[in-house]
């Protein structure tokens, strides 16, 4: 039998694979959008049973032998080659865990999920306690099926982005946190822009088709796609031609759905860009997720939150919202810019939603090195947001229970968001360089050089790469901090005049 026959099989069976994992994540997206309440225990039930099919066709014997013979052979084409090494390391990893494991864990996020809605809706941490205790003895049992070699976190870290440790996150953010606190400083002692005209009644049905509206104007492709509503916004795809966004509105803060909208849009012009061919392959797959956060920070951002961005759509957003007539797009693009420590994250200002990220990067690797117990998130919680942002967390709800991730096991995931934002200031320091026009394009509403740059430098690359690797190929350096800090700086002297 030929490599190309070898090959033909192997990608037959990533297909059956994709096929029964992209089923999983129907079911997880209805889950999260339109499910009864009581169809909440068989759904984790249907979620466990496809997680446990997809765990042992990917753990096959046969497609062992099949990998193993094609990373031998000759006659593949470098693509070809890479996604056989890549599903091949995949494979080894994914036979470290039973059967039993990957459907316990399955059945305990389902459950972890449901009550930390419910959660939500009591404003009570202890309702969510016992289940997320349950995921994280779990994702403790998970560290030592994977192994690590420093520190335990480093093995769920690697899940999310490949190859970052403990060691190289800590020094990081060490070298972040003090020019963030200087800059924060510094525009803390100047006058505060005005941001009371954005915290008005919002209609949400206007909101929703403005929502609508931008992500159409940003290239997202509703043939292709979307968007509904949830009680956390995510993007989620089943293939390049399926990809779905959420969001939610505030009615009080029409700020909080639009660049909800363009973050997730970010996350979703990736999926629907990358390689329509390599379906269930690692090169039809995004980088990491750091890579995906500076996607949707990049649009959020480095575009969103940019003048030029600002003064295209404020005719558009006074069409859909008449009672910011009044508003001029130097006072909006001030206002939502201002900085101010807050409680959420997600509605975090560029400079404060560090610290937000820092925080729950440092409680997470005490839920996992065993340092901290559940029961003291909250206290954690309330401390860390004292000390590092100086705000005072009144309920559970708008402090420890504000995120899904932990009741989806994405514990190593956090850190992830402050590499996007890093990635994206270069990535965007990248492109202005190629275009000096790019503002101007911005001005206009025309984003086709950013679409051209993206899909040929990010999107077509898959899983080729690792973040730094493809960080040094897209701008001929490794990860860079002064490319973050002087973006945040031009900006916020625009902002605040210093």
């Amino acid at each position: 039998m030929t490599s190309q026959q070898l090959y033909e099989q192997y990608t037959a069976q990533m297909h059956k694979i994709a096929d029964v994992k992209y089923a999983l994540a129907v079911l997880q997206w209805d889950q999260e959008t339109y499910l009864p309440a009581k169809g909440a225990s068989l759904r984790g039930q249907q979620m466990a049973t496809l997680s446990e099919i997809a765990h042992q066709l990917f753990a096959e014997e046969k497609l062992g032998s099949l990998l193993n013979e094609l990373s031998a052979a000759g006659g593949l084409t470098d693509m070809q080659q890479r996604n056989v090494a890549l599903t091949l390391e995949d494979y080894k990893k994914n036979k470290k865990y039973t059967s039993a494991f990957v459907r316990e864990l399955a059945e305990a996020t389902s459950r972890s999920y449901h009550a930390w809605i419910e959660a939500r809706k009591q404003n009570d941490f202890r309702v969510f306690e016992k289940s997320l205790g349950d995921l994280i003895r779990l994702k403790k049992e998970e560290v030592h099926i994977l192994g690590f070699e420093q520190h335990p976190y480093d093995a769920l870290l690697n899940e999310f982005e490949k190859g970052a440790t403990v060691a190289w996150l800590d020094a990081l953010f060490d070298e972040l946190q003090q020019p963030l606190q200087s800059l924060l400083s510094t525009v803390m002692q100047r006058p505060q822009p005005d941001d009371g005209f954005l915290h008005q009644h919002f209609d949400k049905d206007a909101q929703w088709r403005f929502g609508l509206d931008m992500l159409k104007r940003m290239g997202y492709d509703f043939e292709a796609g979307r968007q509904d509503i949830s009680e956390h916004p995510f993007t989620t795809s089943f293939n390049t031609s399926d990809v779905r966004v959420t969001t939610r509105i505030d009615e009080n803060d029409f700020t909080s759905m639009t660049w909800s909208c363009l973050h997730e849009g970010g996350h979703a012009l990736y999926e629907q860009g990358l390689p329509a061919n390599q379906y269930g392959l690692p090169l039809g797959e995004y980088c990491s997720l750091g890579i995906h956060e500076s996607q949707s920070r990049l649009w959020e951002n480095c575009i969103g939150r940019n003048k030029a961005f600002i003064e295209h759509n404020i005719p558009l957003i006074r069409q859909y919202f008449p009672q910011l007539n009044q508003a001029g797009a130097q006072q909006l693009f001030a206002a939502v810019n201002k900085v101010k420590p807050s409680l959420i994250r997600t509605e975090a200002d560029e400079l404060t939603y560090h610290f937000h990220v820092m925080i729950r990067y440092a409680l997470e690797k005490k839920l996992v090195e065993g340092s901290v117990d559940v029961k003291d998130i909250p206290s954690f919680w309330n401390e860390s947001y004292k000390t590092l942002l100086g705000v005072d967390v009144p309920d559970d709800k708008n402090g420890c229970l504000q995120d899904i991730h932990w009741s989806h096991g994405s514990f190593g995931y956090f850190p992830t968001y402050s590499l996007g934002s890093l990635y994206a200031a270069q990535f965007f320091a990248g492109m202005q360089k190629q275009y000096a026009g790019l503002t101007d394009q911005i001005a206009n509403g025309d984003y086709t050089l950013i679409h051209q740059w993206l899909q040929t430098h990010v999107y077509q690359y898959g899983r080729a790469y690792t973040s730094s690797e493809l960080c040094n190929k897209i701008t001929d350096e490794p990860l860079q901090l002064k490319y973050f800090m002087q973006y945040l700086t031009n900006k916020y002297r625009a902002v605040y005049h210093f």
